[in-house]
């Protein structure tokens, strides 16, 4: 293998705006902030997800921010400042360095991920299954 996850995420991080939980956390709040759960579904029903982020799963991610995608979520429109995360910051930093990539400006990650966010008693909001 030419490069393994570990070299992909490293050097996502090194190219990428990353907050602390704290930092996150104070823009909770803001309105001109969306934040956005890659993770899985499953993993939102288990685990419960940060009130009022949107769900926008990795493997999806590319489809949903470009706007010529048949795809294309409107929330991707906003102007405003996107701040990805996932269960441990690893997922967020890869697809936080993607749509920079792609040309979205405004864009950041949480340290730690979710998991982070959780430990230190940041709210939490329980995930509905659907029936």
């Amino acid at each position: 293998m030419k490069k393994g996850y570990r070299q992909l995420v490293d050097e996502a991080m090194a190219q990428v705006k990353t907050y602390s939980v704290e930092e996150a956390r104070a823009r909770l709040d803001d309105p001109n902030v969306q934040f956005v759960d890659v993770r899985d579904v499953r993993e939102l029903e288990r685990e419960g997800v940060i009130p009022g982020a949107f769900p926008a799963p990795r493997g999806m991610i590319e489809f949903w921010v470009d706007p010529d995608s048949p795809y294309f979520k409107p929330v991707f429109g906003e102007k405003k400042e996107f701040i990805f995360f996932c269960a441990a910051g690893w997922r967020s930093a890869l697809t936080t360095k993607t749509v920079q990539d792609m040309g979205m400006e405004n864009v950041a990650h949480i340290e730690g991920g979710f998991g982070a966010w959780k430990a230190a008693g940041a709210p939490v909001a329980e995930k509905t299954k659907k029936a």
